[in-house]
């Protein structure tokens, strides 16, 4: 598998929708990432070179994650 944004994507299934079990990114933002990326729509996560795989995670890094941070549920601890 592969480690993207701190999650576990699988491996046998396109890039595009594997890049949406990454909490905040959905189906546009997927496309929007291998369109920009330049990674064939049919292209599976397990064909992909180390490098297209580096620049997923840096596309995600600098766009993306500050997004999700800002979305994500935050969490109490229990007093």
């Amino acid at each position: 598998m592969a480690r993207i944004a701190g999650v576990n994507i699988p491996t046998n299934k396109r890039v595009a929708i594997s890049l949406r079990y990454i909490y905040g990114i959905g189906p546009k933002n997927a496309m929007e990432i291998v369109e920009q990326l330049g990674i064939p729509l049919e292209r599976r996560v397990n064909q992909l070179t180390d490098d297209e795989i580096l620049r997923i995670r840096e596309l995600i890094d600098r766009e993306f994650l500050s997004l999700i941070h800002i979305s994500e549920p935050t969490r109490q601890a229990e007093i």
